[in-house]
């Protein structure tokens, strides 16, 4: 039986992305997504908010670190992977990322106008209630580049 490990969410940043680099130089980023779950419980509509951390790496870092921002709508498509280790005080630990392999980002959108604009800040508008209803479509910023398994075990945070 085959395999499969893909995951594909939409969500809005938490925080700015973080930019770090692996001890060869090849570039890592960090950040979180919260992604709204609406469901009727009774004849109530429920929110429930889950946040995930992606990373993202090579040429496809640079592109989230220099796009993304708190607050920006964005879609990744990826993998999950599992880090496993054991800390200072003997306990063993896990940590779940997604691993992104593409990222589209929400069109910014300015408030004056209602036309996409890549100078304007999301991060009110991306956090309302009711998702935004999009005429600008996402933008994309795939990756072209594999890292190897050991890059990757070294990038543990």
């Amino acid at each position: 039986m085959n395999s499969l490990n893909s995951v594909l969410i939409e969500g809005n940043m938490v925080r700015d992305p973080l930019m770090r680099s692996t001890p060869k130089g090849t570039s890592v980023c960090s950040f979180s997504i919260a992604a709204n779950r609406y469901y009727r419980q009774n004849s109530n509509m429920e929110k429930e908010v889950g946040f995930f951390e992606v990373e993202a790496w090579g040429k496809l870092a640079e592109a989230c670190t220099n796009q993304g921002r708190k607050g920006r709508g964005v879609r990744v498509v990826g993998r999950l992977k599992q880090y496993r280790w054991t800390g200072s005080d003997g306990k063993n630990h896990t940590k779940v990322a997604i691993v992104a392999e593409h990222v589209e980002y929400r069109a910014i959108f300015n408030k004056k106008e209602e036309s996409p604009s890549e100078d304007e800040n999301l991060a009110e508008t991306a956090l309302t209630e009711e998702p935004l209803e999009m005429t600008g479509g996402f933008r994309d910023f795939s990756s072209q580049e594999e890292e190897s398994e050991e890059e990757l075990q070294m990038a543990v945070f």
